[in-house]
């Protein structure tokens, strides 16, 4: 019994697969949209996983690229034991690092030999580090390399693509990238800015995972220590051998151990976590139902003008498991068209893009050439499944329609059924009050399945919702109501349309109005270290307390950076300036008890309630208990620096600048500033060629303090030069701040030159203000929300004008303009636009709020904690989304031929 039914079944959907076939060589307009709509995910798929397994490494090419062709690569920065694991990570270190431990003793290359096997060849290699080279616009800082590319044990970390390899210490290869930066060709000569030596390009090297800027030094050309060793030895390196090694503070990454790894008890975190794999497998789903969602309509266009056929077939003993076939049937084959297509391109395009995704998104060379053939297979059956189920919906519309109804050409039944409005409601219900709850109690997956349950359960009540509007269409104008009145009809079409439209909307809101809250909050956050645009020059002090003449620097100013004011900056210092006699000469601006934060001085972590309080206490909102600083944090200046350092204007200014005149102290934070004073406690400073033992902590001092309200707001304090010498000390040049227009790179790298003729060493810094997020995802996602919305509407209107056809040709026999037709398509296609995007804003929103509401309250309970996202609407991507109807609208018609049609009467 079960054979026969297996075979039956079988025959069946041989039957119906068919039919389908049939029917989609028949239909080739539609059947081309669908197989297209579900190829292009698969497409961009494919795409990314061919990437994706070609820029993942093997094990074999990252030891390439690290090793060369050695057998270890050795880094011996630690004294006593460490534990690593095959790989080469540190799990466990129980000495110290050599750079905290004060090791006179530096690692040698004979040291290194000496640790290892007897008969090893060791070579040394240094990482990136950025040093200043003089460019082709000035000075700049460009990445170099220190590797010896004559040797064949770098073969594959490095290579050359012209020239030759170093052979002396004056001798250099350089990225094509960076050989545009300097300004040389091949042969030509270029400086280091440091020291000012000057080296011959032999070669142009390419680095595999850096394809931008780089210059690579031999090792003769190199006299800082270096990063690590390559080890050739005589015989492969075993894991008992990398333990011993390990023993002495020596990491080592193994190629043999790597390729074959032991088994270990100790292995590093993996990077993936349960939460990443649900909140993919929820975008995944999400991205799924888009596809479902556009595809839909397709179906069901297919289905609506199949009636007919599909009523012969039950007119002649077929039974609604057979009309849910064959229409299902068309989602497998169109699902198997589309994904063959869509892998086939997206693995070609890959293979052909590998270069510009290597140059110009990477920046790194990929490995061998690889499609991933499981993500593939993956793919694929996610096309056959998204194929069927956007053809199940239609399917079983098709399966429950009347057959004498659809015999005759008339409409079936056009309400929606109360049980899938009434789950939709539930849904909508049940859903949005999980996300009030997952916002409240901080729970990610609760808040991302409130989230799916609501925009399904809105999905289910869309058809309720367009039958909804479509008895207000009795109020509007002939054009609207009809359209209005066709959508109610053709809701299995227009409802999985406008959710499609929905869909994307709410994400681009939700992505749109995160990233911006996201980049507003960390611009409140951030504080700048001058007003933005200006450049900042720092002397650094030392022994020899070098002097910059402010004449000459503003004149290289005033030329280079197009310069309005250049303000000295100094700060406190010792006479003489002797380490030994003057330790500490840096004054500390003391913060009245009163002000002190009660929880600052507990070491123990602090209890719910202690949190509590101390997030609402004014005093503990500053996360800082005095108010210290050195360098430019802690300047001199008498009045004449102050705008352009602090950005303060106005009566602020000028009572601050007064207050630097009388001989006090300017701070930004009120709490130092008592009844229109500040206390300051001068260091302990020996006595004049006293030993530094006899440093007695003198008394504090109460000089007159004004508290800034204007400017960039910065931790700052200003301390006049007569307080200064007040407090036993002398001012020292510390650089100058620069009032300019922002400089460009260029710019830049010229006034870098120009400056390091006044000395060397000198450091250069714009303010340029917070980093914004950058990421054009979002732009990204609001063209795909307009494209999404242009071809569902395009869809739903094409299914509407088919399926309203007779309407059409009444309306032209009862004498109605062909300007009419024109208005319909225009007034059905803004139903659906209009009404996607309308919930798709407000479900984003919705979204969007509960997800920074949970957000904000995992730092409400704590202190300190981060500060709360602000929440910052997307004015001009609305307003793009919003514009995207009306093109919809305008384009469906423009595109509709304005003859209504004549129909023959059939007799």
């Amino acid at each position: 019994m079960i054979r026969q039914r297996v075979s039956k079944a079988l025959v069946s959907w041989r039957t119906a697969l068919r039919i389908a076939w049939r029917e989609t060589r028949r239909a080739k307009g539609r059947s081309a949209l669908v197989a297209a709509m579900i190829a292009t995910p698969v497409l961009a798929l494919s795409f990314a996983a061919a990437s994706y397994d070609m820029f993942q490494l093997t094990p074999s090419e990252r030891l390439e690229r690290t090793l060369g062709t050695a057998d270890a690569r050795v880094t011996w920065d630690y004294q006593g034991a460490i534990e690593q694991s095959p790989t080469g990570d540190v799990l466990n270190v129980t000495g110290l690092h050599r750079s905290a431990s004060g090791d006179p003793e530096p690692v040698t290359t004979a040291k290194v030999t000496a640790a290892l096997p007897t008969g090893s060849r060791v070579v040394p290699v240094w990482n990136e580090q950025l040093w200043d080279w003089r460019t082709a616009d000035g000075i700049g800082p460009v990445p170099s390399y220190g590797l010896d590319l004559a040797d064949q044990i770098t073969e594959g970390m490095a290579r050359l693509r012209a020239g030759r390899a170093p052979t002396n210490a004056t001798e250099v290869t350089a990225s094509e990238a960076a050989l545009r930066r300097l300004g040389v060709d091949l042969g030509g000569t270029v400086e280091l800015v440091e020291g000012s030596r000057r080296f011959t390009v032999v070669g142009i090297v390419e680095i595999p995972d850096n394809l931008g800027e780089a210059v690579v030094l031999p090792p003769n050309a190199r006299t800082d220590p270096p990063s690590a060793w390559l080890v050739d030895a005589p015989d492969p390196v075993g894991w008992d051998q990398v333990r011993q090694l390990n023993a002495d503070g020596i990491l080592v990454v193994s190629r043999a151990v790597t390729l074959d790894p032991p088994p270990v008890e100790q292995a590093p975190p993996s990077d993936l976590d349960a939460r990443t794999v649900a909140i993919g497998v929820v975008l995944g789903g999400l991205g799924a139902m888009q596809i479902v969602l556009l595809a839909g309509p397709a179906f069901a266009i297919g289905a609506r003008r199949r009636q007919r056929d599909l009523a012969l077939v039950a007119a002649n003993g077929g039974s609604p498991a057979h009309l849910r076939r064959i229409v299902l049937a068309d989602g497998v084959v169109l699902g198997l068209v589309g994904a063959v297509a869509g892998i086939l391109v997206g693995a070609a395009l890959a293979v052909a893009a590998r270069p510009l995704v290597e140059e110009y998104l990477a920046q790194a060379r990929a490995g061998g050439y690889r499609i991933f053939p499981l993500a593939l297979l993956a793919v694929a059956g996610l096309a056959v499944l998204t194929g069927v189920a956007a053809a199940l919906v239609p399917a079983f519309v098709a399966a429950r329609q009347d057959v004498a109804v659809a015999l005759t050409g008339r409409r079936g039944a056009t309400r929606s059924r109360r049980r899938w409005v009434l789950l939709g409601l539930i849904l909508t219900t049940a859903g949005s009050g999980l996300a009030a709850y997952a916002a409240v109690h901080v729970s990610t997956n609760l808040l991302l399945t409130g989230l799916v349950l609501t925009q399904l359960g809105l999905v289910l009540c869309t058809p309720a919702l367009v039958g909804l509007l479509a008895r207000l269409g009795q109020h509007l104008p002939l054009a609207p109501r009809i359209a209005l009145r066709d959508a109610s009809r053709n809701r299995a079409a227009t409802a999985p349309a406008i959710s499609a439209v929905m869909a994307a909307v709410a994400g681009t809101v939700c992505l749109g109005v995160y990233q911006n809250s996201s980049d507003a909050r960390s611009a409140a956050a951030y504080r700048p270290s001058t007003p933005p645009g200006y450049v900042t020059l720092v002397n650094p002090l030392g022994p020899e307390q070098r002097k910059i003449p402010a004449e000459r620097l503003a004149a290289i100013a005033d030329t280079t950076l197009a310069a309005t004011e250049v303000a000295e900056i100094g700060v406190p210092g010792c006479r003489g300036w002797d380490p030994g006699t003057c330790p500490n000469p840096f004054i500390e601006v003391v913060l009245p008890p009163g002000q002190l934060c009660p929880f600052f001085d507990i070491q123990r972590p602090l209890t719910s309630q202690e949190q509590r309080q101390a997030r609402a206490d004014a005093r503990c909102r500053s996360g800082r208990a005095t108010y210290s600083r050195s360098h430019v944090g802690l300047v001199v200046d008498d009045g004449s620096a102050l705008a352009p350092l602090t950005g303060a204007h106005g009566d602020d200014l000028a009572r601050a600048v007064a207050t630097l005149r009388a001989g006090g102290v300017v701070v930004t934070d009120a709490r130092y500033v008592v009844d229109g004073t500040v206390t300051v406690q001068p260091p302990a400073v020996p006595k004049q060629g006293g030993p530094l033992k006899s440093a007695e902590q003198p008394a504090a001092l109460t000089l007159p303090g004004y508290a800034l309200t204007t400017g960039i707001g910065s931790d700052r304090t200003i301390i006049s030069p007569k307080a200064l010498a007040r407090a036993g000390l002398v001012e020292h040049q510390w650089g100058f701040v620069i009032a300019a227009p922002a400089p460009d790179a260029v710019a830049e790298d010229r006034f870098r030159a120009e400056v390091s003729a006044l000395a060397s060493g000198l450091r250069v810094s714009v303010e340029r203000g917070p980093a914004t997020s950058g990421d054009p995802i979002l732009l990204i996602l609001t063209v795909a929300a307009g494209l999404i919305t242009l071809g569902a509407v395009g869809i739903a209107t094409g299914l509407t004008a088919a399926d309203s056809r007779p309407n059409l040709s009444i309306l032209a026999a009862v004498g109605a303009s062909p300007l009419l037709r024109r208005k319909l398509s225009l007034n059905q296609s803004g139903v659906i636009a209009g009404l996607g995007s309308l919930l798709g804003i407000t479900v984003g929103l919705v979204a969007v709020v509960a997800v920074l509401t949970a957000i904000n309250r995992t730092h409400l309970g704590t202190w300190p904690g981060a500060d709360p996202y602000p929440i910052v609407v997307p004015w001009s991507i609305l307003g793009l989304l919003a514009v995207v109807p009306l093109v919809a609208m305008l384009g469906a018609g423009t595109l509709t031929r304005s003859r209504l049609p004549i129909e023959r009467r059939l007799d």
